[in-house]
C-alpha cells in the first residue's frame, strides 16, 4: 500500500498515480484539504483522512510519499523512520515510472524562468514536452494524466531531498544563495548539498549544466566531483543583448522579454539543454523571441509620462533584488519591503548607490529597509498600501527614469502573496493611463 502524506499538488499528484496504476493508496492530511483537492480525492474512489495523522499513524505502507513542505523532523516521519519506514518525494515515487527523458532544473533563482523557457524551445523545436515539478502540475500528476517523451521539471531543495534514485538526463544548477536556511539548520554547507542532489545519480552519459560564475557552485565542485557530464558555463552578455559562451553567440536576446545578466545565464542554460535534444540554433532563435514569461518576473509593464514600469514582485529575496537592479540601465525609483526574511543588504549597497535615484517602502514595518539605506539613498518614502507607494515613487520619478518594484522580502504582511503584490501594482500602474478604467 501506498500512504501520501499532505493533500496538495503532490501528494494528490502522487495518489492519482498510485491508483492509476492500480495501487492501493491512502492520502492524510493534518489540516484541512481544499475543496478541489478533496472532490478529485472523491472522483477517484481514494481514502483520506484530514485534520490529522490518526489512521495513518496505525498503518505499515510499502512506500510512504511525502508533500515537500513536511520535514523529515516532523513526529509523523520520525514515527515511520522509527518502524524502518524512510518517506520518499512525490518526484522519486513518479520518477519510477517515467520512461521519458528528463530535464531538471534547480536554483535559488530563476528556476521558474529557465524551466518555461526550456519547455517553449522543446515545443516550438517539435518535441513532445511537458513543464512539471514545482511549477504548474506535480511530476506524478502528469504522468498519471499521459505519457510525454520529455519532461522538463522545476525541483526545489525540498523536493530534492526525498530523492533516492531519481536520475534526470539533463540536470540544470543555476545559482545558491541564502534561501530557506531554517530548513538547514542555518548552514549554506547543506543547503548547498541538497541542491547537488539533483545530479547524485548522474552517469558519465547524462549531462549536469552549471553556472559556473556562481562562487557557491564552484567551490562545492571543487571538493565534490560529479559522475554526470558537467558542462559548466560562464555566459556573458554584451550591450547588444548578445549572450557568448567563451567568445561563441548562443543567443540574442535583444529582442525578447528577457532582461539582464541572470537571465542570460537562465537562457544560455536552456539553449544549451535544447540543443543537446537536437534543436538547431534558428529553431532557438525563433523560439526565444516568441517566448513570454510568467508575470512579476521583470515584467514590463509600460509606461506613464516617459516613466517605465517593471513588476519584479517575484523578487522575494536580496539576491533577486541583486539581478533585477543589476539589470536596470535607466535611474531607479526602488519600490521594496515586506515581510522581512532576516535579509542582510549588504551585497546590494553598490548597486543601490549607483542605480537607486529614490526608495519607497511598502511594508507594515519599514524600519530595517529604512535603516539599511539612508545612507545610500537620499530620498526615501515609507507606505503601508500600493496605492500611496505607487503614488510617492511618481512624486520622485522624472521621465526617462524607471519605476521598479522589486520587494526583497515575502508578501504576507499587507497582500495574499506576491501574485496580489504584483497585480496591485499593475492596476495602479493602468490607473495611472486611464483613471476612469474600471479594474
Amino acid at each position: 500500500m501506498i500512504l501520501v502524506l499532505g493533500a496538495g499538488e503532490s501528494g494528490i499528484g502522487a495518489a492519482r498515480l498510485a491508483a492509476k496504476l492500480g495501487l492501493p493508496v491512502f492520502v492524510s492530511d493534518a489540516g484541512h484539504i481544499s475543496p478541489d483537492y478533496r472532490q478529485e480525492l472523491i472522483d477517484a474512489e481514494i481514502d483520506f483522512e484530514e485534520g490529522g495523522h490518526e489512521i495513518a499513524m496505525d498503518l505499515f505502507p510499502d512506500k510512504l510519499v511525502k508533500s515537500p513542505g513536511i520535514p523529515d523532523t516532523a513526529p509523523v516521519i520520525q514515527h515511520f523512520i522509527e518502524r524502518g519506514i524512510r518517506p520518499e518525494s512525490e518526484i522519486e515515487f513518479a520518477w519510477n515510472y517515467c520512461n521519458g527523458k528528463v530535464i531538471a532544473i534547480t536554483g535559488s533563482n530563476g528556476k521558474t524562468t529557465t524551466t518555461r523557457l526550456c519547455t517553449h524551445l522543446l515545443q516550438e523545436g517539435g518535441l513532445d514536452v511537458i513543464q512539471a515539478g514545482n511549477v504548474g502540475h506535480s511530476f506524478a500528476r502528469a504522468l498519471s494524466e499521459g505519457t510525454h517523451s520529455c519532461y522538463v521539471l522545476e525541483l526545489s531543495s525540498f523536493q530534492l531531498d526525498g530523492i533516492a534514485h531519481f536520475r534526470p538526463d539533463i540536470a540544470i544548477l543555476l545559482n545558491v544563495t541564502p534561501d530557506h536556511l531554517d530548513r538547514y539548520a542555518y548552514s549554506m554547507e547543506r543547503y548547498t548539498a541538497s541542491k547537488f542532489r539533483i545530479a547524485m545519480n548522474q552517469r558519465p552519459e547524462d549531462a549536469f549544466i552549471v553556472y559556473a560564475g556562481d562562487p557557491v557552485i564552484r567551490d562545492y565542485l571543487a571538493k565534490h566531483p560529479q559522475k554526470g557530464r558537467l558542462q559548466p558555463i560562464q555566459p556573458e552578455l554584451d550591450p547588444h543583448g548578445v549572450v557568448r559562451i567563451n567568445g561563441e553567440p548562443v543567443a540574442n536576446l535583444s529582442e525578447t522579454c528577457l532582461r539582464g545578466r541572470h537571465n542570460a545565464v537562465n537562457a544560455a542554460c536552456a539553449v544549451i539543454a535544447a540543443r543537446m535534444c537536437g534543436l538547431s540554433d534558428a529553431v532557438i532563435h525563433s523560439a526565444l523571441n516568441s517566448f513570454v514569461n510568467d508575470p512579476h518576473r521583470l515584467e514590463y509593464l509600460g509606461q506613464h509620462k516617459g516613466i517605465d514600469f517593471i513588476n519584479d514582485s517575484k523578487a522575494t529575496n536580496v539576491d533577486s533584488v541583486y539581478w533585477a537592479l543589476d539589470a536596470m540601465t535607466k535611474p531607479v525609483i526602488w519600490i521594496a519591503g515586506g515581510l522581512d526574511k532576516g535579509n542582510d543588504y549588504e551585497s546590494i549597497q553598490t548597486l543601490v548607490r549607483n542605480k537607486v535615484a529614490a526608495l519607497v517602502c511598502l511594508g507594515a514595518d519599514n524600519a530595517k529597509l529604512v535603516n539599511a539605506f539612508k545612507g545610500t539613498v537620499d530620498r526615501i518614502a515609507e507606505t503601508d498600501e500600493m496605492s500611496k507607494a505607487v503614488a510617492a515613487a511618481m512624486e520622485f520619478a522624472q521621465p526617462g527614469e524607471v519605476i521598479l518594484l522589486s520587494p526583497a522580502c515575502a508578501s504576507f504582511d499587507l497582500f495574499s502573496n506576491y501574485m496580489d503584490r504584483g497585480e496591485q501594482f499593475r492596476r495602479e500602474f493602468l490607473k495611472l493611463n486611464n483613471p476612469n478604467a474600471t479594474l
